[in-house]
């Protein structure tokens, strides 16, 4: 039954082509409907972090994913202009046993790859640019911008903050602008570089962090630099900005930031916006997944991480439920979307607590997380102990 079930995945990014596999390892063959006229991400990093790490093991791709990837030493809470330490979380030994899996940083390109290197070409079809979905007691029919329609029997929009699937089975929303916009670079250094210590490194000041990183094996830094933005910036990744500007942003900040920063030869600005948790993700023969679904904030670095859980558990539920289509969308709306609207909202909270505008509160906000990292280290910093121990591989299993 699986090879026959005609399963429809709108969208090639990380979160279409994890599915793919996902859905490949159980014996489905899935199709990706790719707008672009080949794979790519843009240059940015991505934060692999254990919950996510222990589906990507499960897929059989950790060997590979370790060779492309940086392992930090862990999470490191700064001040912003003094660079006091607030926080310190190592991703030690004991963190790898606790939560089962390490945490990994990796440049966005190269955890695209990963899996569509799983993928056979002609699972794919490139240029095709979704203008609707309709779906009758039959089945779901895709039609495209060029006028070719496509029958499944079960659509899955992958396709982003702005999904076509989405708008057209749940109704057209347009996402919610969050007062945020960041600078992203990509700065190559060849090896660590003293004013880049190996950690997933937090700076908290007024009104805005910055977070940096090492991806391919420390051979690059990945900056986010956020702050928050009283006018709409343009959403997506490629607005290009200048290290000018940058630096003009974060001109009080500590050296070491402006250091890197003066390194900068390509940078983009991105304007963050999201979405209230939906009430449903059952669209009768249409679910959604990862941004599609569920779009939030970076500040728990859970974007890609939930995309990536979505598809496994996806994947699961259909083979569990013996390609059951009403009933796997029943368990992956039940398991998943209580999760990530917890990860949506508490993404919002951290904007929050990163951006207090006052010494005062900031000094407060800095002892508490000095006490937590002697009372109960694992839940100091992003506070996100509760992500990274889930472990989406027994998700369907254990329901």
């Amino acid at each position: 039954m699986t090879e026959k079930l005609k399963i429809a995945i709108v969208g090639g990014g990380i979160g279409g082509a994890a599915l793919a596999v996902s859905l490949r390892k159980r014996g489905f063959d899935p199709h990706i409907y790719e707008r672009a006229q080949a794979f790519g991400e843009i240059g940015a990093g991505v934060q692999m972090t254990p919950n996510a790490v222990k589906i990507i093991r499960a897929l059989g791709l950790y060997d590979r994913l370790t060779k492309v990837a940086f392992q930090p030493k862990g999470s490191r809470g700064r001040h912003w202009k003094s660079g006091r330490e607030n926080f310190l979380l190592p991703f030690d030994k004991g963190f790898i046993e606790y939560y089962g899996a390490p945490y990994l940083q990796i440049h966005r390109a190269d955890l695209l790859d990963l899996f569509v290197r799983e993928l056979p070409a002609s699972s794919v079809t490139f240029g095709a640019e979704l203008t609707d979905c309709t779906q009758d007691a039959s089945g779901v029919t895709l039609t495209f911008a060029d006028g070719r329609t496509k029958p499944a029997d079960l659509v899955i929009g992958a396709d982003g903050v702005r999904s076509v699937v989405r708008d057209r089975i749940f109704g057209c929303e347009e996402p919610r602008w969050t007062g945020h916009m960041c600078y992203r670079a990509l700065v190559p250094v060849g090896e660590p570089m003293p004013y880049v210590e190996p950690y997933n490194s937090l700076w908290m000041g007024p009104n805005g962090h910055v977070v940096t990183y090492y991806v391919r094996g420390g051979t690059m830094v990945n900056i986010v630099a956020v702050q928050e933005a009283p006018q709409w910036v343009s959403e997506g990744w490629n607005v290009r900005a200048s290290r000018d500007e940058m630096l003009a942003t974060y001109q009080d900040w500590h050296a070491d930031l402006k250091k890197l920063f003066s390194k900068v030869t390509d940078v983009y600005r991105w304007g963050l916006f999201d979405r209230n948790p939906m009430p449903s993700w059952d669209g009768g023969r249409v679910t959604l997944l990862g941004d599609a679904a569920h779009p939030m904030l970076p500040f728990l670095s859970q974007g890609a991480a939930m995309a990536i859980e979505d598809g496994y558990v996806l994947a699961e539920a259909l083979q569990a439920a013996g390609s059951d289509i009403k009933a796997a969308i029943a368990t992956y709306d039940a398991l998943r979307r209580p999760r990530t609207s917890r990860v949506q909202l508490e993404s919002r909270k951290r904007g929050e607590t990163y951006h207090l505008p006052s010494a005062i509160a900031q000094m407060k906000r800095d002892l508490e997380y000095r006490i937590r990292s002697i009372v109960a280290p694992r839940t100091t910093g992003m506070r996100a102990d509760w992500v990274y121990e889930y472990d989406g591989t027994q998700a369907v299993s254990a329901r």
